[in-house]
């Protein structure tokens, strides 16, 4: 893996850990959405981003984003590598199959 993707997925994984260790979920959720647009051909990480989504679901009382997130995270570890909607934020309330535009930033990440 690329050191400037892999120094990105590290601090947005930190972020999120941490604003979630705050118990402040909507601060957690910009580096989630990150953190699995970065993590989707990685089904290690990329089902991390969808624990720590669940978990932020959690804390916020979403139970909605609890629900799927869970259904999420088996997905994850079986077709990261094999299809994903590039760009996808994986937040329960847009598709899951849906491709969602990507800031050159992170486009530059992942290229």
């Amino acid at each position: 893996m690329k050191t400037a993707l892999r120094s990105a997925i590290d601090h947005a994984f930190l972020q999120a850990d941490q604003a979630l260790a705050a118990r402040v979920p909507q601060r957690a959720w910009p580096w989630l959405e990150r953190a699995h647009i970065l993590t989707q051909r990685m089904p290690v990480l990329h089902t991390r981003s969808h624990w720590l989504m669940l978990r932020a679901g959690w804390q916020h009382g979403d139970y909605r984003e609890v629900l799927g997130q869970a259904m999420r995270m088996p997905a994850a570890l079986l077709f990261s590598r094999i299809w994903v909607p590039l760009g996808n934020t994986g937040r329960a309330r847009v598709s899951a199959l849906q491709p969602m535009p990507m800031s050159e930033q992170l486009h530059q990440l992942l290229d």
